[in-house]
């Protein structure tokens, strides 16, 4: 199997990273609202303790559509989605590191973490839709954090929105290319 036939596998399993971007946009929306109308706490704790539902939730969204869930295992990539998948949780210590000393830095450094989890996302699936969803998210996230930390919150919900909006291009470059 070549580069292009794996990516092109990826792009038909995964349907070009709908339901994971449908799933983790929908919690960056909750997580918003939480820390909205809530408490900042309660939305720091949604998006972190749901982050760890994003991969299952997706996974059984994809079998409840009849798709397989997963990467064949002749499929060459099948460690890199793993290995991109587990970016997150294995940065979160430098997020709550970042949290700790302030806490208005939640909200951008998780845009930046998962900014920054996107950009591999390009290669996996051959879909360049990826590089501007990482600059958009990291660059974002970036810029609220030094410049703007009062208005942290409005990161989350810029995030969920860009992140369900990339969610409904990607299926359309999937189909396109799925020949």
């Amino acid at each position: 199997m070549n580069i292009a036939e794996a990516q092109r596998e990826v792009r038909s399993i995964y349907i070009g990273g709908f339901f994971g971007q449908l799933v983790s946009g929908a919690l960056w929306l909750i997580s918003a609202a939480l820390a909205t109308w809530v408490s900042q706490r309660a939305g720091i704790l949604c998006l972190v303790a749901g982050g760890f539902f994003i991969f299952p939730l997706t996974q059984l969204l994809l079998r409840l559509s009849g798709r397989s869930a997963s990467l064949p295992s002749g499929n060459p990539f099948r460690e890199l989605a793993i290995e991109v998948a587990f970016l997150v949780p294995l940065l979160l210590p430098l997020v709550g590191a970042a949290t700790l000393h302030k806490t208005a830095w939640f909200y951008p450094a998780m845009m930046i973490v998962v900014g920054a989890h996107y950009l591999p996302f390009s290669f996996l699936y051959g879909m360049r839709q990826f590089i501007p969803l990482s600059g958009l998210l990291f660059s974002a996230g970036l810029l609220i954090g030094l410049y703007a930390p009062a208005m942290a919150v409005w990161g989350g919900w810029l995030t969920g929105i860009v992140l369900l909006a990339f969610a409904f291009i990607g299926p359309a470059i999937a189909l396109r290319t799925a020949a």
